[in-house]
């Protein structure tokens, strides 16, 4: 029985979904390594884990290579050690090293984590990407300013999420983040020309260095534009084509990317842009599950479960292609206004005209304080076999439900 550690900051619902989804595989033995205590599990997912260490910055590799060393103690050797959480990707492949565990090493990670890093070995394959620079002082942005001209993106070399990423569309804009956040060597900016085209992403799951199955999904707007307009409910579009001819040079270009970075074994979530012009350029490349409901997405377009699926290929290293029998859309319903939530408008009328495309959602609360997050304070998932009417009643259903804030 393969013994296996998964490692998660928080039991967010997210992470216990995943622990779930483990430690119902066949044969194995789950243990887990978290910043929350153990009491923070349900009670019958308790009494399935094989052991749980705790540790106070699960981030950092020394607490995480020790909480190991313990676990191995008690449990064996552990089979596979991994987790779904951006940030943690470095330091468990840092662990992986220390302790000579499969699964990807600290030179490949940091050619998915550092995106300064990750371009660089892009454009060294000849795979289109942004122009970027890493400024480590005001000097290399306004050279950058003189080579890509605005509007510009900035953003912390080893971002998540569009966290912390800006748009700047002229001097003063860039003059005013310097001010705030001047890079340093120890601290430098990301800057990237600003792509401007219709926004995508592109899951890939790779056994063994090779891509066995594919996704991806179209934004509505871009995660940049909802990030800046807080009060916009934006969407995402997981189309049920998916091999058609249009797509064939991102999957060419995806292919020739997780190359590049040296992919083993994992699923991944390539973000990438389509230019006015027809081409493609990639913006990263993140060595995790995708964020904004895509996991959901993908259980609900293949009747899977796309989770149990993920831990199965990160354990096991076995994966068994789904056939897609529908296109899924999420949209992600965000207040307009100041406050927390007072009231949420048109839910009725949606459940009247759209009620029989609805497979999951979490709904907006009176009272609710506001996330801050792009995913907003709320989201409805709907799914049909033909994209177009998929696409439809995302668009009936953001302009029908308002998140009233006061």
């Amino acid at each position: 029985m393969p013994f296996v550690i998964f490692t998660a900051p928080w039991f967010t619902p997210g992470a216990t979904q995943m622990i779930e989804a483990a430690a119902s595989l066949p044969g194995v033995r789950l243990a887990v390594i978290a910043q929350d205590p153990l009491e923070r599990l349900p009670a019958e997912l308790q009494q399935r884990l094989a052991g749980h260490w705790r540790v106070d910055d699960v981030l950092d590799a020394n607490q995480l290579e020790h909480a190991v060393r313990h676990l191995t103690a008690r449990h064996g050797a552990p089979h596979r050690l991994f987790g779904a959480f951006e940030q943690l990707q470095q330091p468990l492949a840092d662990v992986r090293e220390a302790l000579n565990l499969q699964g990807m090493r600290p030179a490949t990670a940091r050619r998915f984590r550092d995106k300064a890093h990750m371009k660089d070995t892009l454009r060294a394959a000849g795979i289109p990407c942004a122009r970027h620079k890493l400024a480590t002082n005001s000097d290399d942005a306004w050279r950058f300013v003189q080579e890509a001209g605005f509007p510009l993106v900035a953003k912390p070399p080893a971002g998540a999420g569009a966290k912390s990423t800006y748009r700047l569309d002229d001097d003063e804009a860039l003059r005013d983040l310097l001010d705030r956040s001047p890079p340093t060597a120890d601290d430098p900016m990301l800057l990237e020309e600003f792509l401007v085209g219709s926004e995508h992403s592109f899951e890939t799951i790779s056994i063994r260095g090779r891509a066995v199955w594919h996704s991806l999904t179209h934004y509505y707007p871009t995660p940049l534009e909802v990030v800046e307009h807080p009060w916009i409910q934006w969407c995402v579009v997981l189309p049920r084509e998916v091999d058609e001819p249009q797509f064939d040079d991102i999957r060419d270009a995806g292919a020739r990317a997780l190359d590049a970075l040296g992919m083993d074994t994992g699923l991944t979530h390539m973000e990438w842009f389509r230019r006015k012009d027809g081409t493609l350029a990639i913006s990263e490349v993140a060595a995790r599950p995708p964020g904004a409901q895509i996991t959901t997405m993908n259980s609900r377009a293949h009747d899977f479960d796309f989770v149990r699926a993920w831990t199965n290929v990160m354990i096991n290293e076995e994966f068994d292609p789904p056939t897609r029998k529908y296109a899924v859309g999420t949209a992600f319903l965000r207040g307009q206004g100041e406050g927390r939530v007072r009231r949420v408008v048109g839910l009725d009328q949606v459940r009247q005209e759209l009620g029989s495309l609805v497979t999951d959602w979490r709904l907006p609360f009176e009272g609710q304080t506001p996330t801050g997050s792009y995913e907003g304070e709320g989201f409805i998932v709907l799914r049909h076999p033909e994209t177009a009417v998929v696409t439809e009643a995302l668009s009936r259903l953001i302009s029908v439900v308002r998140v009233e804030l006061g």
